[in-house]
């Protein structure tokens, strides 16, 4: 007895998802450490011999473009505070994926209710990135 090809053909389905979001999350981690941890070597390479003034708060009141742009020009000229502060991007934008991941996958799944959950909570992110700094 032969099995037909759409027995034998096997769909990509949400077990692979899981896998996938599971990785994601797991490497994303890691990965967002990784970077935090050579730029707090950076850091200390070239600011070793410098003792912080504690008692004075410096507000940085910038929108997030700014703020991103002052990280990824600080991290290309290898500034070890904008390399920590890109690892700590890493690791906010890694839960975001998950939730753009898990979008993808419920509209692969036709599950139209968790579309429109998953969109409104990527708008809620979008909304708290855009207003969160600029207040």
């Amino acid at each position: 007895m032969e099995k037909s090809n759409d027995m034998t053909q096997e769909k990509f389905g949400e077990k692979d998802f899981q896998a996938i979001i599971g990785n994601l999350l797991r490497y994303g981690v890691w990965t967002s450490l990784s970077v935090a941890f050579i730029g707090g070597i950076v850091y200390l390479l070239n600011h070793s011999q410098e003792v912080e003034n504690y008692s004075v708060f410096k507000e940085n009141d910038r929108n997030i473009f700014e703020v991103i742009s002052a990280v990824y020009n600080g991290a290309i000229q290898g500034r070890g505070e904008s390399i920590i502060f890109s690892g700590i991007i890493l690791l906010f934008l890694t839960p975001v994926f998950r939730v753009l991941l898990s979008l993808f996958s419920f509209i692969l799944e036709k599950d139209y209710l968790y579309v429109v959950i998953t969109t409104i909570v990527i708008g809620i992110i979008i909304m708290s990135i855009s207003f969160g700094f600029s207040h």
